[in-house]
């Protein structure tokens, strides 16, 4: 799945991927495009709280494509 935060500035991508991780599945792969270069910084501290992992980051022609995983099925 694709969220695309383009033209869009901090606090609005990292919000527009949460809600997509809400909707996903468990271990589900999601790439953020953000033009905010604090979107670098932002996900993976969501991350960190909420589990799930950042897999890359890359930047061409000033967009950042993030690509994530959400946290997996809850063992137990």
């Amino acid at each position: 799945m694709i969220v695309d935060a383009r033209g869009h500035r901090c606090p609005t991508p990292t919000l527009r991927l949460q809600k997509a991780m809400r909707e996903a599945g468990p271990a589900t792969r999601l790439t953020l495009l953000a033009t905010d270069p604090m979107a670098r910084i932002d996900v993976p501290h969501l991350l960190a709280g909420v589990g799930g992992q950042v897999l890359s980051v890359t930047e061409a022609d000033g967009v950042l494509t993030i690509e994530i995983e959400t946290p997996g099925a809850p063992t137990g």
